[in-house]
């Protein structure tokens, strides 16, 4: 699966992120799967999906620099894939 940085994305409905200390949790309701972030910059990411225009705008609006973005653009097809991370219909 790919994730193109320049769509709109936000958590699945039934995924609840959960903020600890080394990161956030997040828990799909519907698979039962639990997801560890440990990357605090990632939590802030995945939290401004939701409002940002697509997830290229989340990482700049957290000054992800463009030699960084491949690691998070991993790691947000990696939560695309597990349905953690769902298209938004509109931006």
């Amino acid at each position: 699966m790919s994730l193109d940085l320049d769509r709109a994305w936000a958590l699945h409905p039934q995924v609840s992120l959960r903020p600890e200390p080394f990161g956030a949790l997040l828990y799909h309701f519907g698979t039962r799967r639990l997801t560890f972030l440990k990357d605090s910059r990632l939590v802030e990411i995945v939290q401004r999906l939701p409002e940002s225009p697509s997830a290229r705008a989340a990482c700049a609006a957290c000054r992800v620099p463009d030699a960084e973005l491949p690691r998070f653009e991993a790691a947000l097809v990696s939560l695309a894939e597990s349905d953690m991370l769902v298209e938004r219909a509109h931006a």
